[in-house]
């Protein structure tokens, strides 16, 4: 690098080509996550993409841009849902299950009233 400007436009058009590989792998995931269109179709842009990326990539944006954002929003939401349900069917220990525990040591004798005690308490805290 001699001068600044060259280090500079060195700097732009690294970010050029990195937003364009973004773009790009951005587009084969969306090829391949859409169900709806057919093997034919996706081998079609996949072959246009190898052969000119530029401009099947922006053609890709018009065209299917509107579905993109539409069906990564649909992944998001199920994404959501699945976390929401497992999140609601796996929950923790609850302070019941943990105090009936301490109970059958307590009866059990492996534990005494001052350790039940300290359970008891841990567990309604």
């Amino acid at each position: 690098m001699d001068s600044f400007m060259q280090w500079f436009w060195l700097l732009v058009w690294w970010f050029v080509l990195l937003t364009y590989l973004v773009v790009i792998f951005h587009i084969v995931t969306d090829l391949f996550r859409d169900h709806e269109l057919s093997g034919w179709w996706k081998a079609l842009w996949l072959i246009g993409l190898v052969a000119v990326p530029f401009l099947v990539a922006l053609a890709y944006v018009i065209a299917r841009g509107w579905g993109m954002s539409e069906r990564e929003g649909a992944r998001l939401v199920s994404a959501g849902t699945g976390t929401a349900t497992y999140v609601r069917e796996v929950p923790g220990p609850s302070p019941t299950a943990d105090l009936a525990k301490a109970k059958a040591l307590l009866d059990a004798g492996v534990i005494d009233s001052g350790e039940f005690a300290t359970l008891r308490a841990k567990a309604l805290a």
